[in-house]
């Protein structure tokens, strides 16, 4: 039997992608295999932080335990984690269940997304500020859906030309949502307004993290 390691469970509001301010049960992951310079879930990223070992029927009970529809399953890298299909599958059967994935971009959904009833993916890219731009795997954007996002997590307003020529080249506003987001702390979210507003790009949506207005920015659980 698959067994899964959670390093936190909790029912929040989304604080970031489509479905933002709505609530949703989290399963966060351990592992990561990469290694962002803004990383705010490092903790969570190593192959032996602390964790509770949960089978996909126990995480499927708590989910259900909790009366909310919406599942984000997250990390981590939540796709690197083994036997990651069978939980998928397992939330796939769940109808009356909306499961999300938040993928760092570096591994292939191709397989993931072939699941009857697949899960939505919100799907970063790693810009040059993260350190991580090399790993990312440009072959994802063949896979999304409307149901879909991605998400560009901005260091510096000069990045914005590099989201603006990726979603150009791949018609990525075409096949599914594409957010930016400030790096927190880094870069003024007015300024990435401005560049949108200079640039008239209708077709990219600014988003800041919820969570870190309303609770402490390095608050966990939330």
């Amino acid at each position: 039997m698959a067994v899964f390691y959670v390093v936190e469970k909790f029912v929040s509001i989304n604080g970031e992608g489509q479905h933002a301010g709505e609530l949703a049960v989290f399963i966060r992951l351990r592992g990561c295999n990469l290694n962002c310079s803004y990383c705010d879930t490092r903790w969570a990223g190593s192959y032996d932080a602390p964790a509770e070992a949960m089978t996909e029927e126990e995480i499927i009970e708590y989910i259900k335990s909790t009366g909310v529809k919406r599942v984000t399953i997250t990390g981590g890298e939540p796709l690197k984690a083994r036997d990651i299909k069978d939980l998928l599958r397992a939330l796939a059967a769940e109808h009356k269940l909306k499961v999300e994935i938040e993928t760092n971009g570096s591994v292939s959904i191709l397989e993931y997304a072939a699941i009857h009833n697949a899960p939505a993916f919100t799907l970063d890219y790693k810009l040059p500020g993260s350190g991580m731009e090399d790993k990312m795997d440009l072959s994802n954007f063949t896979f999304l859906q409307p149901k879909d996002t991605v998400k560009f997590v901005v260091s510096e307003v000069s990045e914005l030309d590099r989201v603006c020529s990726l979603v150009d080249t791949y018609g990525l506003s075409d096949k599914c949502t594409v957010l930016i987001s400030p790096v927190f702390g880094r870069i003024e979210p007015a300024d990435m307004v401005n560049y949108l507003i200079e640039h008239k790009r209708n077709d990219i949506r600014l988003q800041l993290q919820l969570h870190k207005f309303i609770w402490d920015p390095n608050k966990r659980g939330v």
